[in-house]
């Protein structure tokens, strides 16, 4: 009853999450439209959130000793590297191609899972990757735009392997007795990603002033500084928290397939706030998401027979490691044994 309940808070926390990240493409294209540059909003989004957070990353301040790998590689892969090479991705090919090759990230997160730490993938998981992937095609209408170039595919590729590390990094030591609070990951994570994308964006040739007038949604003017906190507050605070956490109660790979609806979110948000339609093939491709997350946060892995030889150290020796078996309808927590940052 346990384990029931505590899969279903992850998954209430994983749709949560996945409702929050869908949400800031509503929020950012209308400052975009202002006048504001892609990347100065992904600035924007970011060092805000670094700065709501910066009370909780005193408060885990000893994280930076106990974890500085794990911290250092959330900010990079998680926060500004997915970031930055989406929106890279953005300016040599067509949103809904870079959104979908993005949204690769759950199938190579059970590539990952499988190969690299070598703990077992159910069938049903692979089988609900399978179904939301080809659900976004649909989505985003990947048939529309086949005009790209290779760098732009290359780019998109590479914010997926970010997404990867996302969710890896974020189930990093869950199991674990002195398990790094997910809070502080998350707020070391941001301060390391604005620093890096403060690089990047160069926000000092900023227009700020755009902040302080409206932006068009749908037909109706919102004010600027309005939609920022939106981004800031609900689309990056609280989609990381409640991500990072869901993650923890779930696994990779049933988190990550869950947040495929990301797309279907922001499609529908479209649909309603910005008066951008949804065709039949998207809502069917919504249905397929839907059909595919399902399948995949169902599936209970085999619990493992007996002692399972795991690496130890980075000689490549093994040792013999007691694997707990986990309990039979919890699909997250495969084995407590989990590679060091």
């Amino acid at each position: 009853m346990h384990a029931s309940q505590g899969r279903n808070v992850g998954l209430a926390l994983a749709l949560g999450s996945a409702f929050a990240f869908g949400g800031s493409g509503v929020a950012a294209k209308p400052l975009i439209e202002a006048g504001l540059d892609p990347l100065h909003v992904v600035w924007l989004r970011v060092a805000g959130a670094a700065l709501v957070m910066l009370p909780v990353a005193w408060r885990h301040r000893a994280l930076v000793r106990r974890r500085p790998a794990l911290l250092a590689g959330f900010g990079l892969l998680a926060v500004a590297g997915v970031q930055a090479f989406y929106f890279a991705a953005l300016s040599r090919i067509p949103v809904g191609v870079a959104l979908l090759i993005e949204y690769l990230a759950p199938a190579l997160v059970l590539l990952w899972v499988r190969f690299v730490q070598r703990r077992p993938v159910t069938r049903a998981a692979a089988v609900g990757v399978v179904l939301a992937v080809g659900g976004l095609a649909c989505v985003v209408e990947v048939w529309a735009g086949l005009g790209f170039d290779p760098l732009g595919v290359l780019l998109a590729l590479c914010a997926a392997c970010c997404q990867v590390g996302y969710f890896v990094l974020s189930d990093q030591g869950g199991d674990a007795e002195d398990a790094p609070d997910p809070m502080g990951v998350i707020a070391y994570g941001l301060l390391v990603g604005a620093l890096v994308l403060t690089v990047v964006a160069r926000p000092w040739g900023m227009d700020f002033s755009l902040l302080a007038g409206s932006a068009d949604l749908g037909g109706t003017p919102v004010a600027a500084w309005l939609l920022l906190g939106w981004i800031v507050l609900i689309a990056t605070v609280l989609a990381y928290v409640t991500g990072v956490v869901s993650v923890r109660k779930l696994s990779p790979q049933v988190a990550g397939v869950v947040a495929c609806l990301e797309a279907v979110i922001a499609t529908g948000l479209a649909w309603v706030l910005l008066r951008e339609h949804l065709s039949a093939p998207q809502i069917l491709g919504g249905a397929v998401v839907l059909v595919g997350a399902f399948i995949a946060q169902s599936s209970t892995p085999k619990a493992p027979s007996g002692p399972i030889p795991v690496a130890a150290g980075g000689a490549g020796g093994t040792e013999e490691a007691s694997v707990t078996e986990p309990e039979p309808d919890d699909p997250g927590r495969l084995s407590p044994v989990r590679p060091a940052p």
